[in-house]
């Protein structure tokens, strides 16, 4: 009797486990905003700045991404950019060496931070120096005091836990040699610059070895906003969803096909746990 009792057991967990890695969350607190390139829309970023504290609050640029050395006159230009969009307190962080990132000097500015945000680049070369460091740790920190993180292209990607096209040879390899992102939201793989770089099939290459992930693909000049296990359409684009079923508006209902997405525009909502569009009104 004990002997079934413990195999029972182990059922249970193992179905729980596996239950765990195909549902998708977001954080338990703070929010995200995850943007897909070349972002200029004023509302997206005042957006940021107010829920990171408003204008005076601390906003962490980290820029490591981009490639390029961070000198004093990259820091100046990063700080007039913030200045012009509403915020005047910015501070920048920047290292390629993941040993400096894991240290209390290095990663102790974010203690005070309302926000942090992650400009464009190549995501891999954010994994490569804040992975599990404690950069990483005090990141999880913030949104467990309610702070914002967001970021733009490479800075969208670099937020979920399967990092997509994060190959160190070309942008354009979909499933490369990094695979694992910083994870703010669970079990899903976030792409960029969609439409506007005709790459709205590109994330079935990751699906198709993934299954159980849930693909999001962020157009230009658009984001989200993840609140929980949920999110909003923010800016002038669109957001491609790809969970297996599109969700027809005149019926209704959820169709079910292969290759198909669902596009949602500003003020769609979405919830990734149940992995359902939230319909207009709710």
């Amino acid at each position: 009797m004990k002997v079934k009792s413990l195999i029972v057991g182990l059922l249970i967990l193992l179905a729980s486990h596996s239950f765990a890695q195909t549902v998708t969350t977001g954080p338990e607190k703070g929010h995200l905003i995850i943007a897909g390139g070349a972002l200029r829309d004023a509302a997206v970023f005042q957006k940021f700045i107010d829920l990171a504290g408003g204008s005076e609050a601390l906003i962490v640029v980290i820029p490591t991404a981009g490639g390029y050395e961070v000198t004093d006159q990259r820091i100046k230009q990063i700080k007039a950019q913030w200045q012009r969009r509403g915020a005047n307190n910015i501070k920048v962080l920047h290292t390629t060496d993941p040993k400096v990132a894991n240290t209390e000097d290095f990663a102790g500015v974010i203690d005070q931070a309302g926000g942090i945000w992650f400009p464009g680049g190549r995501q891999w070369r954010l994994a490569d120096s804040y992975l599990n460091t404690k950069v990483h740790n005090k990141l999880n920190a913030l949104l467990e005091r309610d702070g914002v993180i967001g970021g733009s292209s490479a800075g969208a990607t670099i937020q979920g836990s399967y990092l997509a096209r994060g190959d160190t040879k070309t942008n354009t390899i979909m499933v490369g040699d990094h695979e694992e992102g910083l994870g703010f939201v669970k079990n899903i793989a976030i792409d960029q610059h969609t439409l506007a770089r005709n790459r709205h099939y590109d994330m079935f290459e990751i699906l198709d070895v993934y299954p159980d992930l849930l693909g999001m693909a962020i157009d230009e000049n658009t984001a989200v906003l993840v609140t929980g296990n949920s999110f909003e359409v923010l800016g002038q684009h669109y957001v491609l969803i790809y969970d297996g079923t599109y969700w027809n508006q005149k019926t209704g209902s959820y169709q079910k096909g292969d290759k198909v997405f669902h596009l949602l525009r500003a003020g769609g909502k979405y919830d990734m746990s149940e992995r359902k569009v939230i319909p207009r009104g709710n």
